[in-house]
């Protein structure tokens, strides 16, 4: 079982070697990501190489599947903060899952997660 999640914001920094990132990573275990998040990534590479460097650093985290129920909750939560906070549909598919396993979201953008996740949403570094 994972003991967070990552969220696409935290593994952009680590593929761009930010090294609070990294540091913050050496300190982490049993780490997981959302087959939202592998999509993002993938679509954010700007060539082959790139995209086999993202794949590689993606297979050192736990991939958490969805399940109906996160798709449920994530509908939910669109319905409820996508015109009130701004939130992305996305961002809803990515909480989902750390919302059932409660298990904190790592990520970079609070402002998204925190109405959905409360304090499950943290910053990492």
């Amino acid at each position: 079982m994972v003991n967070g999640l990552l969220d696409t914001s935290v593994i952009i920094d680590l593929l761009r070697n930010y090294d609070p990132a990294r540091e913050w990573l050496r300190q982490q275990a049993n780490l997981g990501v959302s087959p939202i998040v592998w999509l993002e990534i993938i679509q954010g590479a700007d060539d082959k190489p790139a995209m086999q460097s993202a794949i590689r650093l993606l297979k050192l985290f736990e991939q958490v599947e969805m399940l109906p129920v996160d798709h449920t909750w994530a509908i939910d939560q669109a319905v409820r903060y996508t015109l009130s906070h701004s939130v992305g549909v996305f961002d809803c598919l990515i909480a989902a899952a750390s919302h059932r396993l409660q298990v904190p979201l790592y990520t970079g953008n609070i402002k998204h997660y925190s109405p959905m996740l409360g304090d499950l949403a943290q910053r990492p570094y």
